[in-house]
C-alpha cells in the first residue's frame, strides 16, 4: 500500500498529464455519434473542451505538492468542462491557423467547438482588455484570415465579438477619445457584420452569435436597436453574459424578450422600439404599474416579490406578438461560467467594478446544447469566458491604485493572465457543485 505522500504524488503526476495533454477534456465516449451539420444545436451534442491554460497546469500541480489534493481535483475538474477558444490577435496568416488547429482537434473528438472573436479595434472603451486591429481594413483582413481557417460543413460556434455591441465607442466617455484606433459606432457595427458574414460565407454549418451584453445592463429596446443594426436575422441569434455574473434565469427572461422584441420591430434599426417591456419596467396586463425588476434576485413568472416576478410583461409580449401575428426567430446562448453565484453587490467604493474580479463567486450551470424548454429559443449553456482568467487589474475605482482590496491587496493578473486564487474559488464555490 502506498503512503499518503507517495499516493498525493501519484495524483497529481496523473492529474497533471491528463491536463497536459488535454485527456481529461477531449478523450471522446465510446461509440460516440458525430455531430450533426445541419445549423441547428440540438440536445446532447457533445461540446469541445481545448487543452487547459497553462496556469491552471501549474496549480493543480503546486496544489499536489502541498497536499491539498481535492482543490487540485476541482481545479482539474473545472478546466476538464467544455469551454470557448478565444481569437484576440495575429496576423490574417496565424489566425487562420489557430482556428484550423483548433476545429481540426474538435473534430477528430466529434465535438462542437466555440470560437469567440475579438479582435475589434478599440475593443473594451481602451480599458483593461484594449487592444484590437488598427482599424477596419485591418479587421476585416484579420477575420478573412479567421474565416479560412474553417472546415466546410463542420459545425462550429461562433460568438463575435464580446461587449462589441453593448460598448459601442459612443458608449466609451471621454476616457476613450485618446484611443488610436478611434473607431466610430458605424465602423464598429460593420465590423462585427463582416465578421458573421465572413464565418457564415466559410462555413454554412456555423452558428453565429452576435454578442449583446447582459440582463443588468441595457434595456431590451436598446439592445434590440444594436443588433438589428448589426444584421442579427441573418445569424443564429446573439450571446448573453459573456464574461459577467448575472443570474441565469433573469439572462433566460431578458434573452427572450429581446427576441420578442425583434420579432415585434423589424425596423428596430431606425425606429427605437420604446414599447417593448424590459427589467427596468415589467408592467403589462397583469400589473401595469409595476416598477424595474432586482438583479439580484432570480426572476420568474412565479416570483412572490414583485421585483423578481415576470409574469406581467410575459402576458404582455404573449398578447403583442398574437396581436402582430409575430414568430420570434433570433436565438440566444448564456455565457454561464461564473454565475453560478449571481452578480457581486458592494457599495464599498466609488466605483465597485462588479464585472471585475468580483470576489465570492462560483461557476454556474455545465455547458449544454437545448437545456431548458421553457425557453426555446435558448440554444445553450456555454462557458465563453475561460473561468480563472482574470477580467483584469481591478482597482475598485480608486484613483492612481493598482491594486485590489477585494483579493487582499495584491495586484490582480492582467486580463486573460490566470489568477489562481479566483480560479479555485469559482471551483469551490460553483453551483451546481463540481463533481
Amino acid at each position: 500500500m502506498f503512503s499518503t505522500p507517495r499516493r498525493g504524488r501519484a495524483a497529481v503526476l496523473a492529474v497533471s498529464a491528463a491536463l497536459a495533454l488535454g485527456q481529461l477534456a477531449l478523450a471522446p465516449p465510446a461509440g460516440a455519434t458525430p455531430v450533426t451539420t445541419t445549423p441547428t444545436l440540438s440536445a446532447g451534442t457533445r461540446l469541445f473542451t481545448p487543452p487547459p491554460d497553462p496556469g491552471a497546469v501549474q496549480q493543480v500541480i503546486g496544489l499536489g505538492e502541498e497536499g491539498r489534493f481535492a482543490d487540485a481535483a476541482l481545479v482539474a475538474k473545472e478546466v476538464a468542462t467544455p469551454q470557448a477558444v478565444w481569437f484576440t490577435d495575429g496576423t490574417p496568416q496565424e489566425v487562420q491557423r489557430d482556428v484550423r488547429r483548433t476545429v481540426l482537434e474538435a473534430k477528430a473528438f466529434r465535438a462542437v467547438p466555440t470560437l469567440v472573436v475579438y479582435n475589434a479595434p478599440g475593443r473594451d472603451c481602451a480599458q483593461y482588455s484594449a487592444g484590437g486591429a488598427a482599424g477596419q481594413a485591418d479587421y476585416q483582413a484579420w477575420a478573412d484570415g479567421l474565416a479560412r481557417g474553417l472546415v466546410g460543413n463542420q459545425q462550429v460556434i461562433v460568438v463575435i465579438e464580446p461587449d462589441g455591441l453593448a460598448n459601442l465607442p459612443s458608449d466609451c466617455g471621454d476616457a476613450y477619445t485618446s484611443d488610436p484606433q478611434n473607431p466610430t459606432d458605424d465602423e464598429r457595427i460593420a465590423e462585427i457584420r463582416y465578421a458573421g458574414e465572413a464565418v457564415e460565407k466559410a462555413a454554412p454549418n456555423a452558428l453565429v452569435y452576435l454578442d449583446a451584453g447582459h440582463s443588468g445592463w441595457h434595456s431590451v429596446a436598446d439592445t434590440t436597436s444594436r443588433l438589428d443594426a448589426a444584421g442579427v436575422a441573418e445569424f443564429a441569434g446573439f450571446s448573453l453574459d459573456v464574461s459577467n455574473y448575472q443570474w441565469t434565469a433573469n439572462l433566460s427572461q431578458y434573452g427572450t424578450w429581446v427576441s420578442d422584441c425583434l420579432a415585434l420591430h423589424p425596423d428596430a434599426e431606425t425606429t427605437t422600439p420604446t414599447d417593448c417591456g424590459d427589467q427596468y419596467y415589467s408592467g403589462g396586463p397583469d400589473n401595469w404599474g409595476a416598477g424595474a425588476l432586482d438583479p439580484a434576485q432570480q426572476w420568474s413568472d412565479t416570483a412572490a416579490d414583485p421585483a423578481a416576478n415576470t409574469r406581467s410583461v410575459n402576458a404582455r409580449y404573449a398578447a403583442e406578438l398574437a396581436s402582430a401575428g409575430a414568430t420570434p426567430t433570433a436565438r440566444f446562448v448564456l455565457d454561464t461560467s461564473r454565475n453560478g453565484q449571481g452578480p457581486w453587490a458592494s457599495s464599498a467604493y466609488g466605483d465597485d467594478q462588479d464585472w471585475c474580479n468580483p470576489p465570492g463567486r462560483g461557476l454556474g450551470a455545465r455547458p449544454q446544447a437545448r437545456p431548458d424548454a421553457g425557453f426555446p429559443l435558448l440554444d445553450a449553456y456555454l462557458w465563453i469566458k475561460t473561468p480563472g482568467q482574470s477580467d483584469g487589474q481591478c482597482n475598485r475605482g480608486v484613483s492612481g491604485s493598482t491594486t485590489d482590496p477585494e483579493w487582499g491587496g495584491i495586484t490582480d493578473p492582467a486580463a486573460g493572465a490566470w489568477f489562481p486564487a479566483q480560479a479555485l474559488q469559482l471551483a469551490q464555490l460553483a453551483s451546481p457543485p463540481l463533481r
